[in-house]
């Protein structure tokens, strides 16, 4: 049952940032989307699907975190916290702020560990680690200076999240090269990232 509640919130809490975000996120699919098959017919260069929606996923993943880490948090009742684990510990384990405020912040940045993976073609872990620490640290000092706050926390939950994305990046990596000639195929590669992204479209309009 408790991790039922779990799931429960958390589809609660990717419903309420769909329904913050999806006008940004639908008007920069189509305005990078037509921008990008221009340019790749004006250039002649070739047209790989799959390649394009995980560049495409990428990109409004990006503008989607932006989005999310610089909107203003009415639920925010704590200050500043620059102790390691105060706030982690904190929350009652399940609840609806232990879902939003810390698997949230671990999910948030599994994503970002994934493609980092994939597009600097990282094999070392600590290369991730320095990238996502980076990345991590860069949002909670601007929020600091928009008005929101700054949690340490936050870094090392999103650095666990991202570590866990690049990890994953690897084994997929691993798994993709060891399946047969025919599933490493564009044609099979396109289908799947088809169906991937119909299913995700249609997960969004139904939570909208």
């Amino acid at each position: 049952m408790l991790y039922c509640d779990i799931l429960t919130s958390l589809d609660n809490t990717l419903g309420d940032v769909l329904q913050m975000t999806w006008p940004m996120l639908f008007i920069s699919m189509v305005l990078i989307s037509s921008a990008r098959i221009a340019y790749l017919f004006k250039k002649k260069e070739e047209f790989v699907l799959h390649k394009e929606i995980l560049l495409l996923t990428f990109i409004l993943y990006i503008l989607c975190l932006f989005q999310v880490v610089t909107s203003q948090d009415i639920n925010m009742v704590t200050g500043n916290n620059y102790v390691p684990f105060r706030e982690i510990f904190r929350y009652d384990f399940g609840g609806r702020l232990f879902v939003k405020n810390i698997i949230g912040n671990v999910l948030m940045f599994v994503p970002y560990g994934f493609f980092i993976a994939l597009y600097a073609d990282l094999k070392k872990g600590k290369s991730a680690f320095f990238l996502i620490i980076l990345a991590s640290t860069a949002i909670e000092c601007t929020q600091l200076m928009i008005g929101r706050i700054f949690d340490v926390d936050d870094i090392l939950l999103n650095v666990a999240g991202g570590m866990l994305g690049f990890y994953l990046y690897r084994s997929v990596n691993v798994l993709y090269h060891s399946l047969p000639e025919f599933f490493r195929k564009k044609i099979f590669l396109d289908i799947i990232s088809v169906v991937i992204l119909a299913l995700a479209i249609f997960y969004v309009m139904w939570r909208l």
